[in-house]
C-alpha cells in the first residue's frame, strides 16, 4: 500500500475561512510533502459551511491532495441512536467526493477518542459496528474505520469493528513528569507504537509525529496548563523513528497543521484562535513545515533523499525555564521543570561544511552532508546565530533578529520559537 503523510487540521479554529484561505493551506502542505488534511469536526453547526468550502477549493486544484473526517468525539455527542446522524450528515455530503481519502477497500474514517461513545449501544464494540453499519448505507461504500480510541492496545484483537488503529500519544513522552529523574529526562524514549503494531495483527497503524505541546488555560476556562518534553529534537527525532520502522507503518499523521491551544501548529497562525493568541502570537512554526517537507519525503521513498540546498533550522523558547512571569494570571505549566534552555538545531548540508554558533560561549563544528542534530545552551538575554561555512564562505545563516531569551517575561510561554536560513 501506498504510504501517506497526512496533517491534523482543527475545523474549530477556521471559524472566518474562506475558500481562498483553505486553497492557500492546501497548496502550502503540498508543497511540503503533506499528502492530504485529516479533518477534527466538532459539534458546532457551522463546521459543515466551512468543510464545504474546503472540498470546494480541493476540487480546483489539480494537485493530489486528500481529505478525510476525524470526528472530534470528545465534542461531538454520542449517547443516542440519533447521535450518529451528525456523523452520517458529513459523510453522505461527502463522501462520494473523489478528494475523500479512499483506502484499502474503504473510506477512510478517523476518530479522535470515541472510547466513551456508546450511540445507544451495550458495548463499545456494539457502538462503533453500528456507525460503521449506518456510514456504510449512507455512502454506500464500505468504511475503513482507524480511529485514535484511548485504550489498552491489548483489546484491539476483540474489537472487529476496528480496520486498524491511530497512536495519537506516540508524539511525545507522555510518561515524564516532575517527579521523573534527570536521567530518565535525559533518556527519554518514544516507543509505544510497538504495542500497537502487535495488537493490530496486521491491520492499518497510522501513527503520530508532532513538534511541541504546550497548553496554558487557567481554572476559569479549559483548566489546561501543562506541557509534554519537546527537547532534544523531539520533531527529528521522532521522523527519524518512523523512517526506520516505515514498514510497521502504513500512515503518519503530523499533530498538527493549526492546534494553537496545543502549541503543536506547523503552519500558518491564521482563522480564529481559542483564546491561545498569548502564547501563539509571534511565534512562528514556519520551520517545522519545512523541516516536515524532507523528513516525509524521506518516510514515502524509504530512503533519505539527497540534501539540495544548505539549510539551518533552529527553536527555542522565548524565556528560561526558571522565569517568573510578572503578570500573568494563570501559573507555571505543569512539567515546566521538564525542559532545558537551550536552541535546538538542525543542519542540512548538501557538502562538508562548518556550523559557527555564536553566544557566550562561541563553538564551531564540522558537518557532514546530510542531517547534523546541534544544540547550545542559552542565558538570559541570549540571541541566536548561527552560520554553515564553506571554503572561507557562510553559505547559510539563521540569526532571528527578533528572538531574544527573555530573562523577565510578563506572562509564561513554553511554546517556542522557530526560525530557518
Amino acid at each position: 500500500m501506498e504510504k501517506y503523510v497526512l496533517a491534523h487540521f482543527i475545523v474549530g479554529n477556521t471559524f472566518p475561512y474562506t475558500e481562498q484561505d483553505w486553497l492557500g493551506d492546501i497548496i502550502l502542505a503540498h508543497e511540503h510533502n503533506i499528502d492530504g488534511f485529516a479533518l477534527n469536526v466538532g459539534r458546532e453547526a457551522w463546521q459543515l459551511d466551512r468543510i464545504s468550502d474546503c472540498f470546494s477549493a480541493a476540487s480546483k486544484t489539480k494537485i493530489p491532495f486528500w481529505l478525510l473526517f476525524s470526528f472530534d468525539m470528545s465534542s461531538l455527542p454520542s449517547t443516542s441512536m440519533e447521535d450518529v446522524q451528525i456523523l452520517c450528515s458529513y459523510i453522505e455530503k461527502f463522501g462520494k467526493s473523489e478528494r475523500m481519502l479512499r483506502y484499502g477497500d474503504g473510506l477512510f474514517v478517523s476518530t479522535f477518542a470515541g472510547e466513551q461513545s456508546l450511540f445507544g449501544q451495550p458495548t463499545l464494540s456494539d457502538a462503533w459496528s453500528f456507525v460503521k453499519e449506518r456510514l456504510t448505507s449512507t455512502v454506500q461504500t464500505p468504511i475503513h474505520y482507524v480511529p485514535s480510541l484511548f485504550i489498552d492496545p491489548a483489546l484491539y484483537s476483540s474489537m472487529k469493528f476496528l480496520d486498524g488503529a491511530f497512536n495519537w500519544n506516540g508524539s511525545w513522552p507522555i510518561h515524564l513528569n516532575s517527579r521523573s529523574s534527570r536521567h530518565e529526562i535525559e533518556c527519554a524514549t518514544l516507543d509505544t507504537d510497538d504495542e500497537h503494531i502487535r495488537n493490530l495483527d496486521g491491520r492499518t497503524f497510522m501513527s503520530a509525529v508532532s513538534p511541541w505541546f504546550f497548553t496554558h488555560y487557567g481554572s476559569d476556562s479549559w483548566n489546561k496548563n501543562w506541557i509534554y518534553r519537546g527537547d532534544d529534537w523531539l520533531f527529528v527525532r521522532r521522523w527519524e523513528q518512523l523512517i526506520a520502522m516505515r514498514d510497521q507503518v502504513d500512515i503518519v499523521q503530523i499533530i498538527s497543521w493549526n492546534d494553537y491551544g496545543e502549541s503543536h501548529y506547523i503552519g500558518p497562525v491564521k482563522g480564529a484562535q481559542p483564546n491561545s493568541e498569548g502564547w501563539v502570537d509571534g511565534y512562528p512554526h514556519s520551520a517545522f513545515l519545512k523541516m516536515t517537507a524532507y523528513f516525509s519525503r524521506a518516510f514515502k521513498e524509504g530512503q533519505y533523499p539527497p540534501v539540495s540546498e544548505d539549510q539551518i533550522f533552529a527553536w527555542a523558547r522565548p524565556h528560561p525555564k526558571n522565569a517568573v512571569a510578572s503578570n500573568d494570571r494563570v501559573p507555571k505549566p505543569d512539567n515546566w521543570d521538564l525542559t532545558d534552555d537551550k536552541v535546538w538545531v538542525l543542519v542540512l548540508a548538501k557538502f562538508p561544511a562548518t556550523v559557527a554558533m555564536y553566544g557566550r560561549r562561541d563553538f564551531k563544528v564540522s558537518v557532514r552532508p546530510g542531517v547534523t542534530k546541534l544544540s547550545q545552551s542559552l542565558e538570559p538575554g541570549d540571541a541566536v546565530k548561527i552560520e554553515m561555512q564553506r571554503d572561507g564562505m557562510v553559505v547559510a545563516q539563521c540569526s532571528p533578529f527578533e528572538f531574544t531569551f527573555e530573562p523577565r517575561p510578563l506572562v509564561y510561554n513554553f511554546n517556542v520559537y522557530t526560525a530557518s536560513s
